[in-house]
């Protein structure tokens, strides 16, 4: 995943952070900031991966969302 996409899309996944990763505190989400490479030390920290363990996981989920996204059919429209 390029980590510019993943900045972009913070907003959307992080509250799906805490489900995914369930260590994780608002504070860590908030010292992430959407930063893929922050994001993953803190899963070493509180998980003991490995950095690029960290960097497949988040990779890995955030795929697996997207794709969940794209399967949502789309609102009816307002009559």
């Amino acid at each position: 995943m390029n980590k510019d996409v993943f900045e972009g899309k913070w907003k959307q996944i992080q509250g799906e952070a805490k489900s995914w990763w369930g260590k994780l505190t608002d504070d860590d989400l908030k010292r992430a900031n959407g930063k893929f490479d922050v994001l993953a030390g803190i899963l070493q920290e509180k998980y003991g991966y490995t950095h690029q363990r960290a960097a497949d996981e988040i990779d890995k989920r955030v795929t697996q969302y997207e794709a969940g996204l794209k399967k949502k059919p789309a609102p009816a429209p307002k009559k």
